[in-house]
């Protein structure tokens, strides 16, 4: 195997900038007592050297002054009913491990080497993404820097081996869903789910598939929709579903959100639920006990998610190995109020 390439150090960066040392040191510590043209000349120079601060030691594994273990969790969007639940169980297992959790909002416009620069230089010991679309570029920055990664439900990942990633068993929570409206009765079941590149959406729908064809239940093209996990996709796509010549009687949906839209899109119609359309979510988070009516949903355990993504990252990070590249925790279907039997009743079976 070829030799991997030396990593830059500050002498590297300062030779090339013709600066001291402690110049480019001021710079990476954010001093305002270096002019704006050496700034401007010593961060091009880190990013174009790919500089990565080497990983910082903790006094705490000698027996010394304890210093706390810093984790970033990474979002790609505002936090939502989805993500806040999974921050609160990796907020909850930090404090149990005696680590520290930092959430902050990944842009597309940070580059690679600066970001897991930055990172690394914050004294950040893991990163844990989000429902995160990270790129192969992004992956090896992180991996340059001596940072692990862990994923929770991935929205499409490069074909990247060893990445570690925690989910739940979307596949059979797909197919419980599926199989608890055609148990009611119903035969004219959609599904409108999310992101078609996303690992989570993939398990689902093929889940709601597979239970479709072992009950002799067509499935129509245009009773499959994917799109974003977005509250507006249940509305649009409700909407779609509503105006067919022979709409469906249940729609079976990505997530709580897509849900809540569809909830709204019959409401627009003057559709009652679950007397006239019978609606499923997935996630079970606090909108869903919250709707009009409670809905049906799966539960993702994403608490819990939070908790063992925490947990595997601080393994990861003192340099232990982990049983497992990927985990999922078991879902569960929880009946509510949002369906019923085809044709009127307000029955659950």
């Amino acid at each position: 195997m070829p030799a991997s390439p030396r990593r830059a150090t500050l002498a590297t960066v300062a030779a090339s900038a013709g600066v001291s040392i402690a110049t480019v040191s001021k710079v990476l510590n954010g001093r305002d007592d270096v002019s704006p043209g050496t700034r401007s000349l010593v961060e091009s120079l880190l990013e174009q050297h790919d500089y990565v601060a080497p990983p910082q030691r903790r006094r705490s594994d000698r027996g010394d002054t304890a210093v706390p273990a810093t984790i970033e969790v990474e979002l790609d969007a505002d936090l939502n009913p989805y993500s806040t639940e999974i921050v609160q169980g990796a907020v909850r297992a930090g404090a149990e491990a005696g680590a520290a959790i930092v959430v902050s909002i990944r842009t597309t416009a940070d580059r690679a080497g600066a970001w897991a620069r930055g990172l690394a230089t914050a004294g950040r010991r893991a990163v844990i993404a989000i429902t995160s679309d990270l790129t192969a570029g992004q992956l090896a920055a992180l991996s340059r820097a001596g940072l692990p990664l862990v994923v929770i439900d991935p929205l499409n990942l490069p074909q990247t081996r060893g990445v570690t990633s925690v989910g739940s068993t979307n596949f059979a929570g797909g197919l419980a869903a599926t199989q608890h409206l055609l148990a009611l009765g119903h035969r004219r079941i959609a599904y409108l789910g999310g992101p078609a590149t996303a690992a989570c959406e993939q398990a689902r729908l093929h889940g709601y598939r597979a239970a479709m064809e072992a009950a002799g239940a067509a499935v129509p093209p245009s009773h499959v929709r994917e799109g974003p996990f977005h509250y507006q996709e249940g509305v649009a796509g409700g909407a779609a579903l509503f105006d067919l010549p022979e709409p469906p009687t249940a729609i079976f949906t990505g997530c709580d959100d897509i849900a809540l839209g569809v909830l709204e899109a019959a409401r627009a119609r003057g559709l009652r639920v679950p007397e006239d359309l019978s609606i499923v979510g997935f996630d079970d988070t606090q909108v869903a006990r919250m709707a009009s009516p409670p809905l049906t949903t799966v539960r993702q355990p994403l608490r819990e998610m939070g908790g063992v993504a925490v947990r595997t990252a601080l393994r990861l990070a003192a340099g232990e190995r982990v049983d497992s590249h990927h985990v999922e925790l078991a879902t569960e279907l929880v009946v509510r109020g949002s369906t019923a039997p085809p044709g009127g009743s307000a029955g659950h079976g």
